[in-house]
């Protein structure tokens, strides 16, 4: 979980005078690609199942263009000794997600290849799977389940609560819009370059209020998402290697860009498995 708020104080600058922060742009669709341990094949005695499972997978990824329908293989039949190798090959990449505590994914080193658990309340395995797609779709079904459509509008405005409503506004606009024209570029507010007090931003926080999924993605630094209890509507912060927050932001969009692969590391990753399965034919 995030440390504090998703919209919090922290974010604003400390100068009396609301001085602008100097901070960095962070890179976006940056993955770098970590080969994994593959064992060799007078190994594979007995775990032919995840080879096959790997080719199709492999067969996809070669179809699988940004935009179509997520591909899903089910590997939960697998015994233990084919999903510890399984684990092996696909090993863990940069991003990683919860879904209310009941799922969980992992991007493996092939970037736009995610494994998939779902879990019971008592923490048993209900499903594992291999999904094929910038953002694992089982995730994103769970995202803003029950959420409500636009933030309420008749909230007591508190002392000090003084430019937050205008955000409110700005947020309910942008959802009426989306709902009448299909927009790609999502719609960003930088919370840490706008004049909010600590009244403001307990105020807009508790109208966002929190979602079941956080996403992480590593790189430069950390990047975490949390969806929020408004349909459509993600909290987004960057975080240097210190872990201190540097940027923190609004998005009104289907699925923050930093947490999705593109179609070039999907293409990337087509080829990188293929080399793979090379090594066992």
């Amino acid at each position: 979980m995030f440390p504090g708020p998703v919209v919090g104080p922290g974010s604003q600058p400390e100068e009396d005078d609301g001085a602008e922060l100097d901070y960095m742009v962070m890179p976006e669709g940056m993955s770098v690609y970590s080969a994994p341990y593959l064992p060799e094949p007078d190994e594979l005695a007995g775990r032919t199942a995840t080879m096959e499972v790997l080719n199709r997978v492999a067969e996809g990824l070669a179809a699988f263009k940004v935009g179509d329908k997520p591909i899903a293989y089910d590997v939960s039949d697998l015994d233990a000794a084919n999903r510890e190798l399984l684990d092996q090959i696909l090993g863990e990449g940069e991003v990683s997600m919860i879904a209310g505590g009941l799922a969980q994914a992992q991007e493996s080193v092939l970037a736009g290849v995610w494994r998939v658990r779902l879990t019971n309340p008592d923490g048993a395995l209900v499903s594992d799977s291999i999904e094929i797609g910038p953002f694992p779709n089982t995730v994103l079904q769970l995202a803003f389940r029950g959420a409500r459509d636009r933030l309420a509008t008749d909230a007591e405005v508190l002392e000090g609560v003084a430019n937050a409503p205008a955000l409110v506004t700005e947020i309910n606009a942008e959802l009426a819009e989306r709902e009448q024209v299909s927009k790609d570029e999502p719609h960003v507010i930088n919370l840490s370059l706008l004049p909010l007090s600590e009244q403001d931003v307990t105020y807009l926080g508790s109208l966002l209020g929190y979602g079941p999924v956080t996403v992480l993605s590593r790189g430069y630094g950390n990047c975490r998402i949390q969806s929020t209890a408004t349909r459509g509507v993600w909290a987004v912060q960057f975080f240097n290697s210190q872990d201190t927050l540097i940027l923190n932001t609004i998005e009104v969009t289907d699925v923050p860009l930093m947490a999705c692969a593109a179609q070039e590391d999907i293409d990337d990753s087509a080829q990188r498995l293929v080399e793979i399965l090379k090594v066992y034919q």
